[in-house]
């Protein structure tokens, strides 16, 4: 069975990268470009993955090395918005919490079930399995809460992770923090996405290590 939550969006911003310039999309989001091939060129944790085009699909550089998350379902939408509508634009070195982001309060409720608390509920209670995912994804170490680290995602973006373990009071906790040039390159919604693609990926690594 279809499932049309999924396909009908993927469908409709496949039918939208069909209809794009190439090269004005690559000069916009700052992206490779190879008209011979057809494809761009994006790194994601510092894996290279090419999106096809015009008919878009998703294809890793190096299939044994690069984790299946990053050419999933989730990565598909996030690579496709933001080739599609992104602009790249070099962070300034401040980091923001969703509800700051443009219509990041209207989102905010879904964003803390969908990621923060996914992110908390994963990791909590195996630090040393974050730690490790997350070096193993290209992640630069910080000093705040029990653990945590900026991710290089895409597009010069960083995502801020902090995770707090359990005490006897307290559930595990965390927090997901964007680059301020995130809002350039994603809207409030696709930030969700990117969330799965982020969590997903550091759960993937996590099970192999």
């Amino acid at each position: 069975m279809i499932d049309q939550q999924k396909n009908v969006p993927l469908e409709h911003y496949k039918a939208k990268y069909r209809e794009i310039d190439p090269a004005e999309a690559a000069r916009r989001v700052c992206l490779a470009f190879d008209p011979g091939l057809g494809r761009f060129e994006l790194s994601i944790f510092g894996h290279t993955v090419f999106a096809k085009w015009p008919e878009y699909k998703l294809v890793a550089a190096d299939g044994e090395s690069c984790p299946k998350t990053l050419v999933g379902f989730c990565a598909e939408i996030v690579a496709a918005r933001y080739i599609i509508e992104g602009m790249h634009m070099s962070p300034r070195g401040e980091f923001k919490a969703y509800r700051e982001l443009p219509w990041g309060e209207v989102y905010d409720a879904n964003f803390q079930g969908r990621c923060i608390k996914r992110l908390a509920y994963s990791f909590g209670n195996r630090l040393d399995k974050f730690e490790k995912a997350a070096e193993a994804l290209g992640g630069k170490r910080l000093d705040y809460g029990d653990a945590s680290f900026d991710l290089p995602f895409l597009g010069g973006i960083a995502c801020r992770l902090i995770l707090w373990g359990p005490d006897e009071e307290f559930p595990p906790s965390a927090q997901f923090l964007f680059s301020d040039n995130t809002p350039f390159a994603f809207n409030a919604e696709d930030l969700a996405a990117v969330g799965d693609v982020v969590i997903g990926t550091l759960k993937e690594v996590a099970d192999t290590l």
